[in-house]
């Protein structure tokens, strides 16, 4: 299947041609592409045009290249969600037609870490209140959430239910409402523990979403660290140029 023309550079035509074989769905997500050197030779380009082409398709992550394993037409995120507005993920995940699902791991109160006291603004005596849960989509895990919450405003013997919003959580139970929220967003690779319990493939890198949440009067109430399927979920944000 040899390309034609050279009004254009080789490798833009080998760009579109994958991305035209992916709308067309000849070449499907997931889909492992054949080695450079027969890839290129069915394409009738060097390997370097070839390498060019899947650079770009990699920066466009359209393609994965995995090292010593090969490169990979890239899965489309399931969820996709802009992160101004604070949208909970159930209903993130109700919006995508799916069911909603929580296994919970643990609730209690636990002494904090540095990170905490500082997101949290808490004394050395102080506790937090310990949240961790596995969220599902048609019971499959997607995110797996860390959340802590100042120890002071959940009443002694308060029980999490695993269903419930934490959000009403604690509306309920420490009369807190969320304002507001400051958020940033990095990525991991391959984590021992948290990409196995999200049964993610070894190479697929985590979204890592950390929250800290303020109340009506701006008092931080909730620090939340989010692991997000990096092959699930993609965020977007809406950007405004200042005027001069």
């Amino acid at each position: 299947m040899s390309l034609d023309g050279y009004q254009r550079s080789r490798y833009l035509l080998i760009i579109e041609k994958i991305k035209k074989d992916i709308e067309s769905g000849k070449l499907e997500p997931g889909e492992k592409l054949p080695s450079e050197y027969k890839l290129a030779k069915d394409l009738g380009v060097s390997r370097t045009t070839l390498r060019e082409a899947l650079r770009i398709l990699e920066e466009e992550s359209i393609v994965i290249r995995k090292h010593g394993i090969g490169t990979f037409i890239n899965k489309k995120p399931i969820f996709s969600s802009g992160i101004e507005e604070l949208i909970s993920i159930t209903d993130m995940i109700k919006m995508e037609g799916k069911t909603p699902g929580t296994r919970l791991l643990f609730s209690d109160y636990v002494d904090p870490i540095d990170e905490d006291k500082i997101e949290l603004k808490l004394s050395d005596q102080e506790s937090v209140f310990l949240v961790k849960r596995i969220r599902t989509a048609n019971n499959d895990p997607m995110i797996y959430c860390i959340d802590k919450i100042p120890g002071h405003l959940i009443p002694q013997g308060s029980e999490f239910e695993k269903e419930e919003s934490l959000f009403h959580f604690m509306d309920d139970e420490a009369a807190v409402t969320i304002s507001y929220a400051t958020a940033f967003i990095e990525t991991i690779g391959y984590h021992e523990e948290i990409s196995k319990i999200l049964e993610c493939e070894k190479g697929t890198p985590l979204l890592v979403l950390k929250q800290t949440h303020y109340d009506l009067h701006e008092k931080p109430v909730l620090y939340s660290i989010n692991f997000f399927r990096a092959d699930k979920f993609r965020f977007s944000v809406f950007r405004k140029r200042l005027k001069f």
